[in-house]
């Protein structure tokens, strides 16, 4: 039951609302500085003409563990009640259980508060539309229109009000839980790095709940404490020099393998005992094979950014591979056209048709644990193979003024020679024992490079250094 809280103010009269930069409304989400283009301000008008835009009536708002997040929230929550919402506040929390709860509970809207691995003096805003689905980019362009005019329609918000519910996490871990074998999970020690960030708290109810249906994991938790000061730096295991800590601690702890969070953990990386990193897209093959066992013959999504490995273990397993628009939203999107059970990005985002097609940083290392019992393998044995047949670069950035056009130079030089050209996201040619993908970044002045070669870490290496060697003197002009 929700349990009632404040309130609401009287709707503010529209004449009272100056222009506004949005500049940080990106592709589908929002992000910027704060005290530059991100305001409370600014989470208070996107707040209320989501809610005008979607014909929004009931809402739930989470933050995470940044120092702005909670204030931002309170002026998301008051742009909502405004808006005449009945508004769910979830508190600190990670982004998975606002999908959750605007899934479960058949809400209009979902907002988080995140600036997830983005440096320190960044916040954010995902929208999350109903039954958990990404917006439409006509929803999003409208809501930005409306949030820079502030031309809000005139709303009384008669009996719009604020709750809580002490039972929402629970339900969240119970319903995760469910999604899983929790008896088929073994006798794991699993090092769990939660990064300061928002993780800490619900990792303990969601391991709480396995141990009451019978779990026996073995767990250690680094770092678990939310710290809106991020000691360590922003988590994001992604990059190499942000794994230090967890691999120490891997090791440390004797653990069967390690477990790394992001800020607002929608997004897990994984290490083997010896605090090896898993490259994602060898996660991603690895719960391809596992959504095939209970899914035969369905579809896996993935992005195009590191192919080999995934789409043969989506063969093999009696899969089909389909290739996706790297991004939540796009991903999302594709899940849901295909049916399947499954998609991955290389990046750490997983989704899962019965977590509302949403992606979730708790789910993979269940699965992953409950496979690796069933399988009696260690986590660096179920990846040898895959690392053998399928090496890979690793995302490597590259700084360009014109992200645009050393794309096309580089499509103009490797073109001629490829065996097949592929825009589905960037620029991906295949060259039969080797392929490349390079897309930009939505938000950044950046270029995002993967290879990957056929069975050569050599060829990986050579390839990588021709392309970074033309990347650079490009990047230069």
């Amino acid at each position: 039951m929700l349990v009632g809280m404040k309130n609401p103010g009287s709707a503010t009269p529209v004449s009272a609302f100056p222009a506004l930069d949005v500049s940080a409304f990106g592709a589908y989400d929002v992000r910027g500085a704060i005290g530059g283009n991100v305001t409370a301000g600014l989470y208070y008008r996107a707040a209320r003409a989501a809610a005008e835009v979607l014909g929004t009536r009931t809402a739930c708002v989470g933050f995470d563990a940044r120092a702005t997040s909670e204030n931002f929230a309170v002026a998301a929550l008051r742009g909502l009640i405004e808006a005449s919402c009945q508004s769910l506040a979830l508190g600190l929390c990670g982004t998975e259980e606002v999908y959750y709860a605007t899934g479960s509970r058949d809400l209009d809207l979902g907002l988080m508060v995140t600036a997830s691995h983005n440096p320190l003096d960044y916040n954010g805003l995902k929208l999350i539309g109903p039954r958990a689905r990404p917006l439409t980019g006509a929803e999003f362009k409208a809501i930005r229109e409306l949030t820079a005019s502030g031309e809000f329609a005139r709303l009384e918000a008669v009996g719009a009000r604020e709750f809580t519910d002490e039972a929402q996490r629970e339900a969240y871990a119970a319903y995760l839980a469910g999604l899983t074998m929790p008896t088929e999970m073994g006798t794991h020690r699993i090092l769990f790095d939660c990064g300061s960030g928002a993780a800490g708290p619900t990792l303990k109810a969601v391991l709480a709940e396995l141990n009451r249906r019978g779990a026996e994991i073995d767990a250690v938790i680094a770092r678990g404490a939310p710290d809106p000061s991020f000691p360590d730096g922003v988590p994001n295991p992604l990059l190499p020099e942000m794994r230090t800590a967890t691999v120490r601690a891997v090791v440390e702890a004797g653990a069967d393998f390690g477990v790394a969070f992001d800020g607002d953990f929608d997004r897990c990386f994984l290490f083997d005992a010896a605090g090896t990193f898993v490259e994602g897209e060898y996660v991603v093959a690895l719960l391809a094979r596992a959504s095939l066992v209970q899914n035969p013959g369905q579809s896996i999504v993935h992005d195009p950014r590191v192919t080999g490995a995934i789409r043969s273990a989506v063969r093999d397993a009696g899969g089909v591979p389909t290739l996706s628009q790297t991004g939540h939203a796009y991903i999302k999107d594709a899940l849901r056209a295909a049916s399947g059970p499954y998609g991955g990005e290389m990046s750490g985002h997983h989704y899962f048709r019965d977590f509302f097609h949403c992606d979730s940083g708790m789910l993979p290392w269940m699965l992953i644990a409950q496979q690796l019992h069933q399988s009696g393998q260690t986590l660096a044995e179920a990846v040898a193979e895959m690392r053998t047949e399928f090496p890979s670069s690793g995302e490597i950035n590259f700084w360009v003024a014109d992200k645009g056009a050393v794309i096309t130079a580089v499509r103009s030089h490797f073109e001629p020679d490829a065996v097949s050209v592929d825009r589905t996201d960037g620029l991906s040619c295949d060259f039969g024992d080797w392929r490349f993908n390079l897309r930009a970044s939505n938000t950044e002045n950046l270029l995002r490079l993967n290879v990957e070669a056929a069975g050569s870490r050599a060829l990986v290496k050579a390839r990588t250094a021709d392309l970074s060697t033309i990347l650079n003197k490009w990047a230069a002009q």
